[in-house]
């Protein structure tokens, strides 16, 4: 009743104006949505290539480890022409030691390494951003420098200390200069998300009598965990797959961290066993994954607010 009255008001032509306009905002908004579909799929279209041709090179080590040995690279179909178990099988005692013993051995040095990297950096981080002290930006500013150090550079100085005080051969080398907040990435990275905690929780915890290692304890570190699991899955992710410091430092073979057995199997009675190498290449990255899946999360969310200003 009411549209027919306004109709009756209104002049025919502006009528006709009016709906033709109406027509044309809805063809406007069709052809929007539209092109917003469009462009959703080509993006997605986009990002899937970009993920396959990033994955690809895990997709060939898996089919790889699957395949006869004289299949590897003399054919480019990833699919095998005959599934190979006996690769995992076979390679998991290939060599002298069992890989459990290797696996073992890359725990240990992992672990304490991500257990050093947080506690040390995290302490450093602390002062860095909440504490007030003399010359803080000045050893923060020299803390920084260190990341345009190569690590070649100090490799030979800080085998000959090491050597001095006879840690060669032993996996301090590789585990103690992580508690003592050696890598200057993860301090900038706990620096800049301790920034954005607000510094009235510090000072609520100062009245009600807590001391600065208790402000650390009880209200930085809960309120931290999205840049203590960032820390903690790099940290991972670089231990467990370094292979310079290890191949440097340990000798015996009974020590040897993952990434050096692996390098066995291209040295094995002068031939190599590709098939068992990728098969184990393939198990070495089960950790990372797990890891990596469990804390995605948190990791995400700690690079993106640790950047915030």
């Amino acid at each position: 009743m009411k549209t027919n009255v306004i109709e009756k008001a209104v002049e025919p032509d502006v009528l006709e104006e009016m709906r033709h306009s109406a027509e044309i905002a809805h063809e406007l908004r069709l052809r929007q949505q539209q092109r917003s579909r469009r462009a959703r799929i080509y993006k997605h279209i986009f990002l899937i290539g970009m993920s396959v041709m990033m994955l690809y090179p895990l997709f060939w080590l898996f089919a790889s480890s699957l395949k006869p040995e004289n299949e590897i690279f003399n054919t480019l179909s990833l699919w095998p022409s005959e599934f190979n178990w006996d690769n995992y099988t076979k390679g998991w005692e290939a060599l002298p030691i069992s890989f459990t013993v290797f696996y073992a051995n890359s725990a240990i040095v992992t672990v304490l390494s991500v257990i050093g990297n947080l506690l040390s950096c995290s302490f450093a981080a602390y002062a860095f951003a909440r504490l007030q002290f003399s010359g803080k930006n000045l050893f923060f500013a020299l803390m920084m420098m260190t990341l345009m150090i190569p690590y070649h550079v100090v490799l030979i100085p800080q085998y000959v200390l090491f050597l001095n005080l006879g840690w060669v051969d032993t996996y301090l080398p590789l585990v103690v200069p992580r508690f003592l907040a050696s890598e200057a990435f993860f301090i900038f990275l706990m620096v800049q998300f301790f920034r954005q905690i607000p510094r009235e929780l510090d000072e609520a915890a100062m009245i009600d009598g807590c001391s600065p290692f208790k402000i650390y304890w009880a209200i930085i570190l809960p309120l931290s965990l999205p840049a203590m699991g960032t820390a903690a899955i790099f940290s991972l992710i670089w231990v467990w797959e370094d292979f310079l410091a290890p191949l440097i430092y340990l000798n015996d073979i009974k020590s040897y961290t993952v990434p050096l057995a692996l390098r066995l199997f291209l040295d094995q009675e002068g031939q190599s066993v590709y098939g068992q190498m990728f098969a184990m290449s393939m198990l070495s990255l089960v950790p990372v994954i797990i890891f990596f899946v469990a804390f995605q999360k948190l990791i995400v969310r700690g690079i993106a607010t640790s950047g915030m200003k």
